[in-house]
């Protein structure tokens, strides 16, 4: 994920990512977001982009991830967009039940920088939420290549930090 405050380069942190990889970008000024979509679009190749919560975006790009808030909408751009890739937020077991959706990123499992003070849902829970969950739950906040190895069950994990570490050593 992109983040206008911990990420200043995402193009960077992207072209670190293997092929196949999901960018989800946000940013919270519009014109900042379409930017960076298109910079991400035109300077990448093999990555999925989706653009947070703007259709607008996504049009432009693979597809629509959802805040948790959003997340009953994803029937409404599935009908309406069946190409996309649609990814919702999710804080809680409410938020993993979205049927139209193809992913749930679940978060904070761990302590993170992005939400400082945040309650997190630790491993053992958050691994229990993704079990029953009806869709692919990737894992968010606080994962790091060292306790990624506590989350077995997630269809795959996401970061913030992660990318800022990766393009910081480029």
């Amino acid at each position: 994920m992109t983040d206008d405050d911990r990420l200043p380069d995402p193009v960077a942190a992207a072209r670190a990512l293997p092929k196949g990889s999901l960018v989800i970008v946000r940013a919270r000024d519009a014109k900042r977001r379409h930017a960076l979509g298109d910079a991400l679009r035109m300077q990448t190749h093999g990555l999925i982009l989706l653009a947070a919560d703007d259709p607008v975006l996504a049009d432009c790009l693979h597809g629509l991830h959802l805040p948790e808030a959003h997340a009953r909408d994803a029937a409404h751009w599935r009908a309406l967009r069946p190409h996309w890739v649609i990814t919702v937020a999710a804080h809680s077991s409410r938020g993993l039940q979205a049927p139209y959706a193809d992913a749930a990123l679940l978060s904070p499992v761990f302590a993170t920088k992005s939400h400082p003070g945040a309650k997190t849902l630790t491993p053992v829970r958050a691994r229990l939420m993704a079990q029953r969950a009806l869709l692919p739950v990737l894992a968010l906040g606080g994962v790091t290549a060292r306790n990624a190895a506590l989350l077995p069950g997630f269809s795959g994990i996401a970061a913030i930090g992660s990318l800022e570490a990766s393009a910081r050593s480029r």
